[in-house]
């Protein structure tokens, strides 16, 4: 009796100003869960155990669920506010942030290079004592790595990576919130990483193998991933039992691989090396004749509709491809972040099986 009545209080939702609405929706068992994210920051998920970075992927799924499809509003984050620093322009990231954070009730402020002197006029410590005072929070989408470091050491506030030279944890977990939704569980896939040893090849080395998933990655000889993460990367599949493996073939990355991955070559900031790395990425283009080596159950991840000379059109359009849904569940992965970052909440969806 108890238990069902505490069950209809925590679905009563004060809707439209006087009307309380009563949903159901699949409880799950928040009291057992242990992870507790609350204050910390999001630089790399490195710095996050498997059990954390399942508990951001199960508390994506939920909000999605009780926002999408139950059609709860959920304001978890009111009388919150975020600085969002765009060193790097993104209109998908900027809509899955700014949006999300409001949809939760939250009040977000968009901080652009000619409204925030990162690092030049104002110092970078300045910079995380001033957001530390008016923010609850800071997104920052960055050139470099090193900076987030700072504000992370400097602000009394969770930092959260938006993007760096190194590192892009946000996309990632869409990436396995998508997988999450297409094969059911993420253990024993083959990720096929085909392209340059970038901070999204490097984000999924710290952290497939936490959910006993598999790396096989191709890139051209002197862009390979970083030294140290590659090291850490191989400690963490010799303690998962996982699989790692780094060629400068193509097609032996996409061997079998149920998962082929890829991003442009010429990211923003690159452009003046755009003749030297067509040159050195050529070969690595993400073809039909690629996927005919994979596993008869692959899938394409890329997180833009954007074909060029990394990926073929037929692949873009490919029934397998799960462009849309990356860009979509972004939003729903970023709202869990902050969630988790800044609340208590726990989720009621029964846990997925990772």
């Amino acid at each position: 009796m108890l238990f069902n009545l505490r069950i209809l209080l925590n679905n009563a939702a004060l809707r439209n100003g006087q009307r309380f609405v009563v949903r159901n929706f699949r409880c799950g068992q928040p009291l057992q869960n242990k992870v507790q994210l609350k204050g910390r920051d999001l630089l790399t998920l490195k710095n996050f155990t498997g059990e954390e970075i399942k508990y951001m992927l199960w508390l994506s799924a939920d909000l999605k669920f009780r926002i999408k499809q139950k059609g709860e509003y959920l304001p978890l984050l009111q009388g919150k506010s975020l600085g969002m620093i765009f060193e790097k322009r993104s209109t998908r990231t900027r809509l899955s942030t700014e949006t999300g954070f409001a949809l939760l009730g939250g009040h977000p402020c968009f901080l652009t290079t000619q409204d925030i002197h990162l690092g030049v006029n104002e110092s970078l410590t300045d910079t995380a004592r001033v957001l530390s005072s008016m923010t609850d929070a800071v997104l920052a989408r960055v050139y470099k790595q090193s900076d987030l470091d700072i504000l992370a050491k400097e602000a009394s506030i969770p930092i959260v990576n938006g993007l760096s030279d190194l590192y892009h944890p946000i996309q990632i977990l869409a990436d396995y919130l998508t997988l999450q939704e297409h094969y059911g569980s993420l253990k024993g896939l083959t990720l096929s990483w085909i392209g340059d040893g970038n901070n999204i090849l490097h984000s999924i080395m710290m952290s497939a193998a936490k959910f006993g998933m598999h790396i096989q990655a191709a890139t051209p000889k002197g862009y390979e991933p970083d030294p140290n993460i590659i090291k850490l990367a191989e400690k963490y599949a010799k303690e998962n039992s996982t699989k790692l493996s780094l060629t400068n073939d193509p097609l032996e990355a996409a061997r079998g691989g149920n998962v082929l991955i890829t991003d442009t070559w010429i990211s923003m900031g690159q452009e003046e090396e755009k003749k030297k790395r067509l040159q050195a990425f050529k070969g690595y283009q993400v073809t039909m004749k690629t996927a005919e080596v994979a596993a008869s159950d692959w899938t394409f991840l890329h997180k833009i509709p954007c074909a060029g000379k990394h990926v073929q059109w037929k692949i873009i359009f490919n029934p397998r491809s799960s462009i849309s849904s990356i860009s979509y569940l972004e939003s729903y992965v970023f709202m869990a972040v902050m969630v988790s970052l800044l609340t208590d909440y726990s989720p009621q969806l029964q846990k997925p099986k990772f």
